[in-house]
């Protein structure tokens, strides 16, 4: 214990015992744009023990309006934004061990990562990889704090296996084509305001105060000033794949998702069974202000930047202009959600 943290031990339910807890903590953040560096920053400095960081993504300019870690030279030099965030933290605060994997978070990858940390954080852009935290969540009894924020407004909600319902409750299938902040934009305060949420959840249960957590789904909307708590408990179902008494944990299944690149082609093609049921007209909807789209009775086409995105009913993708299977999921997400 030392001066770096004597106000936060002043908060009785921290106090000594739990800044020793802290210390002894391991803390997974899955993501680090807007959510994962407000998180990241904001742990590092109430003194955790150790915290891993998975990003597969570099910084742009357009990520230093939100995401609090990066400098303009980070953007200028596309530094991957897992590296960008360690050294940055550890200028922060020397004595966390911060663990940096410039990855993309898949089964194989995370689930070796949710057994050794006490808790994790959603910092993600999708909700392909939501769900497969999800199922590792279950399957491993790590909680996790799921959290998204788009334009103004903003969402979380804590996932305690066998106490909670998991997000496959809630959600029980996987929302493709909804809004995201490359679509909607997004204002910094949504971001700080779900990353203070996501934190406090965090600083809870690794302080011993699990029974202060809540157990409720928050939304809140800062420009419209208004703010819900939904009663989420009667969701939870027996027959949940994910959380009931025959568990399949199905987003685990890595034939879930089939990414193949197209030799001599520029292409990546995405096979997915969360884009088969993909509303072309809803997509164009979103889509028409920021792209050039066109719909026909097979497939929505989609120019975006230096890229053409093809998507044909049944959930196959042609992604063009890459041959990173990195870059073409980051588009999905930007532009789907998934």
């Amino acid at each position: 214990m030392n001066e770096r943290y004597s106000r936060q031990i002043l908060f009785p339910p921290v106090g000594k015992k739990g800044q020793s807890a802290l210390a002894e903590s391991h803390v997974l953040i899955v993501g680090a744009g807007a959510l994962g560096t407000a998180s990241a920053e904001g742990l590092v400095r109430s003194g955790i023990g150790t915290m891993t960081i998975v990003d597969r993504d570099y910084v742009e300019f357009s990520n230093l309006q939100r995401q609090q870690l990066y400098t303009e030279h980070d953007a200028k030099m596309h530094v991957p934004k897992a590296a960008a965030a360690k050294k940055r933290l550890q200028e922060i605060n020397h004595e966390v061990t911060i663990h940096a994997l410039i990855e993309d978070a898949g089964v194989e990858l995370l689930r070796p990562l949710f057994r050794k940390a006490n808790i994790v954080i959603d910092a993600t852009d999708n909700f392909e990889t939501r769900m497969v935290m999800n199922d590792l969540s279950l399957e491993t009894n790590t909680p996790w704090i799921y959290g998204a924020c788009v334009s103004s407004q903003g969402m979380y909600m804590t996932i305690l296996p066998g106490k909670t319902p998991c997000l496959s409750c809630v959600f029980t299938s996987v929302p493709v084509g909804g809004l995201t902040c490359d679509t909607a934009g997004i204002i910094s305060p949504a971001v700080q305001m779900v990353s203070a949420y996501q934190q406090t959840e965090a600083l809870k249960y690794l302080t011993g105060h699990e029974e202060q957590m809540e157990r409720k789904f928050v939304t809140f909307d800062l420009w419209q000033s208004s703010s819900f708590k939904m009663d989420v408990s009667r969701t939870k179902q027996e027959s949940c794949p994910s959380c009931g008494t025959h568990r399949t944990y199905p987003y685990l299944d890595e034939q879930r998702k089939k990414t193949a690149i197209l030799c001599g082609r520029d292409t990546i093609q995405i096979i997915s069974k969360d884009l088969e049921n993909l509303s072309f007209q809803h997509v164009k909807e979103r889509l028409s202000s920021i792209c050039e789209v066109e719909v026909n009775d097979f497939l929505i086409h989609i120019r975006y930047e230096r890229h053409r995105i093809v998507c044909f009913k049944g959930g196959r993708v042609l992604i063009h202009g890459t041959n990173d299977e990195r870059v073409a999921n980051s588009l999905l997400a930007r532009l789907l959600g998934i």
